[in-house]
């Protein structure tokens, strides 16, 4: 395995539900009430297609009321356990590691503060960088690209189906973790080769995960 390429909201930060708040707040002020759950079952997606879904068309007012909002709680943004200890072991071992998200670029300067890897991280990937962010296999195919490495030799971690979705979209293996609040039930449905409770038991089964091989 030559590169491992992680998502990054509820796979290496605990900020799923700081999304879910910031949505929630932003579709109750544009006078639409929606339920947490549908706003929690869609993070990871693209943030004009969660829109879409849940208003019933594109509504930039929603999209920058959000924005106002996450920006507010950026200061509650915390590592996972286990997080910064897998990327730098990773590149330790001297695998090409990445970041692709489907959050803007502007979040990215904040990602790298959080996670603290120093020069470990070979490249990051935004929505800024795609024409369509996740579900669509466009950040990883980008990723690939940065990676300056093929399908076969790359691999995926992340906590979404909508991951696991675009992963497989472009030909890579995805592995999962529990810690965005999807259902291993789900995340295997959707065709994730292994599911772990977080990046901290993926540190620790690493010699025997989809990792080493």
């Amino acid at each position: 395995m030559r590169a491992v390429v992680f998502d990054v909201d509820g796979t290496l930060l605990d900020t799923n539900y700081l999304h879910v708040m910031a949505w929630s707040r932003a579709f109750r002020a544009a006078g639409i009430v929606v339920p947490a759950v549908e706003i929690h079952h869609r993070i990871g997606k693209s943030g004009s297609l969660l829109v879409e879904e849940l208003a019933g068309s594109e509504r930039d007012d929603i999209e920058a009321m959000w924005r106002r909002e996450y920006d507010a709680l950026k200061p509650e943004i915390r590592r996972l356990p286990g997080a910064r200890e897998l990327v730098l072991e990773l590149a330790k071992r001297g695998a090409v590691v990445g970041l692709a998200t489907s959050s803007p670029q502007e979040d990215v300067t904040t990602m790298h503060e959080v996670l603290d890897v120093g020069d470990a991280l070979a490249f990051t990937t935004s929505a800024d960088d795609v024409d369509e962010a996740k579900p669509a296999p466009d950040i990883f195919a980008t990723a690939l690209e940065h990676a300056g490495v093929d399908a076969s030799q790359a691999i995926v971690v992340g906590d979404t189906v909508w991951d696991v979705e675009a992963a497989t979209r472009c030909g890579l293996p995805c592995i999962a973790v529990l810690t965005g609040g999807i259902g291993r039930g789900d995340l295997v449905d959707a065709g994730a080769t292994a599911v772990y409770e977080s990046t901290a038991e993926l540190l620790t089964q690493l010699n025997a995960s989809p990792l080493s091989t």
